[in-house]
C-alpha cells in the first residue's frame, strides 16, 4: 500500500469562479489534466481554534504568516476510519502543511483526553500548537471537490470546490456534511497548487478567461460573515460535543 504524504511545500493561488467559467477553462486545459483517484469528492474539516476565535482573526489579519490546525477526512467516516491532522501554515505565499494519519476515534481520543495518538516530530509538533494556544474544535466546514492534476508538471494540482458549508454544532464528522450554505453550488473556488512558478500555458489560459487570483478563506468567510458577532454563543455548545 503506497505510503501517504505527511510533509508539503508548495505555492496555491485562489480564484472564484462561475460554473460558465469553471467549464469554459477545463475546455481549454482539460486534455493536460488528470482526474485524482478520489474523482469527486466531500471534503470534511474541523478547524481548531480558541474561545474568541483568536488562530483565524489573527490569520484575516496577517500578510505575511498565518496558521490552521484542522482535522480533515474525505466522505462521511465511521470511527474506524481513515482521518488527517493537519497543520497548515503559510509565510511569504509559500504553504507549509504537515499532517499525520490517524483513526477517527484516536482522534476524538486526543481530542477528548490530550494523549498523543503516536509519538512523532509531527504530531508532538501538532499536540505543542493546540496546547500552547488552548485549541478545541469550532466548526465544520465541508464542501464538494473534483480535482485534477498533471502527470507532465510534478506537484501542479487544480481543485474546485463548490457546495461550501459549515456548522458550529454537531461536531461529529461521522454525523455528515451537512451545514448551513456559504458558497452555493455553481460558484467554485478554484485552488491552483504548485512546487515552484506556474506554468506558462496555464497562466496564458487564465488570462484569455480573465481569470484571477483572489483571497478567500472558507473559514475566515465564516467567521466574518456569520460568527463575529456572537463569540460566546458559538463556543460552549462545541465543547460538549466531544463528550457526547
Amino acid at each position: 500500500m503506497p505510503s501517504v504524504q505527511q510533509i508539503f511545500e508548495r505555492k496555491e493561488k485562489k480564484y472564484l469562479l462561475s460554473e460558465k467559467e469553471k467549464d469554459a477553462l477545463l475546455a481549454r486545459i482539460g486534455d493536460r489534466l488528470t482526474p485524482d483517484k478520489y474523482g469527486h469528492s466531500t471534503v470534511c474539516s474541523l478547524y481548531f481554534d480558541t474561545a474568541d476565535y483568536r488562530i483565524i482573526r489573527a490569520s484575516i489579519g496577517a500578510r505575511t504568516y498565518k496558521e490552521k490546525l484542522r482535522l480533515r477526512c474525505y466522505g462521511t467516516p465511521d470511527t474506524d476510519s481513515t482521518v488527517f491532522l493537519e497543520l497548515k501554515k503559510k509565510y511569504r505565499g509559500v504553504v507549509y502543511k504537515r499532517r499525520e494519519k490517524i483513526p477517527l476515534s484516536a482522534a476524538y481520543d486526543y481530542i477528548n483526553t490530550g494523549v498523543l495518538p503516536k509519538d512523532t516530530q509531527i504530531m508532538r509538533e501538532i499536540d505543542w500548537m493546540r496546547k500552547t494556544n488552548d485549541l478545541a474544535p469550532v466548526i465544520l466546514l465541508a464542501y464538494d471537490r473534483e480535482a485534477f492534476y498533471s502527470e507532465e508538471i510534478a506537484g501542479l494540482r487544480l481543485t474546485f470546490d463548490t457546495n461550501v458549508r459549515f456548522r458550529t454544532e454537531d461536531l461529529r464528522l461521522e454525523h455528515g456534511p451537512d451545514g448551513q450554505t456559504l458558497l452555493p453550488t455553481g460558484r467554485y473556488i478554484l485552488e491552483i497548487k504548485t512546487l515552484g512558478a506556474m506554468p506558462l500555458w496555464l497562466t496564458h489560459e487564465l488570462d484569455a478567461l480573465s481569470l484571477y487570483p483572489t483571497s478567500f478563506s472558507k473559514y475566515g468567510t465564516a467567521y466574518k460573515e456569520y460568527l463575529c458577532p456572537a463569540h460566546a454563543d458559538h463556543f460552549s455548545p462545541i465543547q460538549e460535543a466531544f463528550h457526547a
